[in-house]
């Protein structure tokens, strides 16, 4: 095995890039270097240890046993070299960033005004970009590294290919219903329920609906007149129509008027958990650790 010069500590970086992440993209976008220059550094790493180290397998990139007995060592090295240079302050006044978040607009619309008020007075150097994606895709691209957070509903987290993703409880909430007032039967029993159509709010088309799960176990279907991608324009479709919206509650309670009324799910559905997820590559990154305490904060408070 060749010696690591003191130049090449930057090589162990990589090293432990690639053990965590199993895949030349993803280490390399983690490190903010190129792919070429992340895979020139492996092929050195493999010269040095004179190992393959990670191998193509039917599931991505395998370490090698060599590389596996790497990993404790090389996790313990670094821990000693990073206690000794990293800086004992975060100031995030200071750190400049771009975070890219995965938000629902039901979720943009609970948690972005008082966060970008917060970010302005406390982080003014920080920016952010807001996508909405579907839950996998959301999940997809936490995985890949293509956006730091999602914040929203994710009940497949516990699935064993995303045991890299880490979460949060923000808070738990439950569903109601929204319909037009002039039009609505009360009290709005099963029967109603299903006989009338319905308003589907769905980001993706293949997007899971713990809803129809709910009807399903019971024997029952709903007819979805019209899906729709955005959670703001769908309680100005249920006026004057004899839709049904089944909704987040706190999306649709404050609407509740002379015109619509929000009234009980007519069957038993479970509460269910809005969370926050990030891949643990970002456990150590003190700038997102901040973040994620400011989402937990201003939700927490807020329920």
């Amino acid at each position: 095995m060749n010696n690591i010069a003191a130049s090449d500590l930057n090589l162990l970086l990589v090293l432990e890039a690639l053990l965590e992440e199993r895949h030349v993209s993803r280490a390399a976008l983690r490190l903010n270097r190129s792919q070429p220059a992340v895979s020139h550094a492996l092929a050195r790493l493999r010269d040095i240890f004179n190992d393959p180290l990670l191998v193509r397998g039917n599931d991505g990139m395998q370490p090698t046993a060599r590389a596996l007995e790497l990993a404790e060592p090389l996790a313990e090295a670094l821990a000693l070299v990073r206690s000794m240079v990293e800086q004992p302050s975060f100031d995030i006044r200071q750190t400049e960033r771009l975070f890219r978040l995965s938000l629902s607009d039901y979720g943009a619309a609970i948690l972005l005004p008082t966060l970008v008020r917060r970010m302005r007075q406390c982080a003014p150097l920080v920016d952010l970009t807001v996508v909405s994606y579907g839950r996998e895709r959301a999940l997809a691209a936490l995985m890949d590294g293509e956006i730091d957070l999602a914040v929203g509903v994710y009940p497949t987290l516990k699935q064993p290919n995303l045991r890299d993703l880490d979460s949060m409880l923000l808070f738990e909430e439950s569903f109601a219903c929204l319909v037009d007032a002039k039009s609505a039967p009360l009290p709005l029993d099963l029967a109603a329920y299903l006989s009338r159509p319905h308003v589907q709010v769905s980001v993706a088309l293949q997007d899971s609906s713990e809803i129809d799960a709910a009807l399903l176990r019971l024997g029952h279907k709903r007819r979805i007149a019209v899906q729709i991608p955005h959670w703001s324009a769908a309680p100005d479709l249920v006026r004057g129509t004899d839709l049904i919206l089944t909704a987040a509650r706190r999306s649709i309670e404050h609407l509740s008027d002379q015109d619509v009324l929000c009234l009980e799910v007519p069957f038993t559905l479970p509460i269910f958990p809005f969370v926050q997820t990030w891949h643990r590559r970002r456990d150590r990154d003190a700038a997102h650790h901040w973040l994620r305490g400011q989402i937990r904060d201003l939700l927490q408070r807020a329920t």
